[in-house]
């Protein structure tokens, strides 16, 4: 026997016989292109999907662009009313929701990560916030109404925020891990082989290598409670008249787009249009500029 029968002889399956390889080939090729063909044709749907979406809100949203969107209150219908306290209140309750559960959740991601790695403690804690990150909002804006609202007596802005922050820290605690996770185990190795402490090694090194991952997250986090609208009704409530206190009812876009989208006046529904055209860029924008200054710290 020569020394190519007994290589042919040693291949196994299909090569053994070129005709059984060649038929196998095609039918790879003509499968790979059906899936190819596939995923095309889904990246196309949900291109045509997210185009019919911005097209309709720039069309619809645009048309009611004025100054006094920005400068007038929201008022009775016909009476020219803006967006103006419902824009303040979005910003101040995003802004300070993001402030209470960013560090929060930054912190128990980081001990997930680097400290309680395989502890049942560790495993508690990842599984709550698991389902946390699942959770309906209106589940956790009734936890804020029975914890806050309901003993103390009335709707209120910090309400609002504290519910917005209860949905900021799962997001941020599995980007947090997730990205922290990604390091490689030898830049730990060499910067504790230099003589630095665990947190200044966490600090220094591993939230640098994680940290667009990290504001990824926070973005996304950002961009989840922009548009809630469910724990705000059970916690800031909204406001018609201007009002820049936390310890009352305070407007929101989100909850003046649910009022004025249903109403029967044409006014309040072009408003509602406005306002989720505003969201809508509003967190395009801070995308964008978080990516050119993640770029530029480069």
């Amino acid at each position: 026997m020569s020394a190519s029968t007994t290589t042919q002889a040693a291949i196994p399956g299909a090569a053994k016989n070129p005709h059984v390889a060649r038929s196998l080939g095609v039918r790879r090729r003509r499968v790979d292109s059906v899936i190819k063909l596939a995923c095309l044709l889904a990246t196309l749907i949900g291109l045509a999907l997210l185009a019919s979406i911005l097209l309709t809100l720039i069309w619809r949203g645009v048309t009611g662009l004025s100054i006094g969107v920005f400068t007038n209150s929201t008022r009775p219908p016909g009476s020219n009313g803006g967006l103006l306290n419902a824009i303040v209140g979005s910003l101040i309750q995003t802004a300070i929701g993001t402030a209470i559960g960013t560090p929060i959740g930054l912190m128990v991601g980081t001990y997930l990560a680097e400290y309680g790695r395989g502890s049942t403690l560790a495993n508690a804690v990842r599984f709550v916030s698991d389902v946390l990150l699942s959770a309906p909002s209106i589940l956790i804006g009734l936890f804020i109404y029975q914890l806050m609202v309901e003993p103390l007596g009335g709707f209120s802005g910090i309400a609002g925020c504290l519910a917005l922050a209860v949905i900021v820290i799962p997001i941020v605690v599995r980007t947090t891990e997730d990205m922290l996770g990604l390091i490689p185990p030898a830049l730990r190795e060499a910067t504790i082989g230099l003589g630095a402490p665990k947190w200044k090694m966490i600090v220094l090194i591993c939230y640098r290598a994680a940290r667009q991952g990290i504001a990824t997250g926070i973005l996304l986090a950002v961009a989840r409670i922009a548009g809630e609208t469910a724990p705000l009704l059970f916690t800031s409530l909204g406001n018609l008249n201007w009002s820049l206190s936390l310890g009352r009812p305070m407007a929101s876009l989100p909850v003046t787009i649910y009022q004025y989208a249903g109403s029967a006046f044409q006014d309040w529904v072009q408003l509602a249009w406005v306002g989720a055209l505003l969201i809508t860029f509003g967190v395009l924008a801070i995308n964008i500029a978080a990516r050119l200054v993640l770029q530029r710290a480069k």
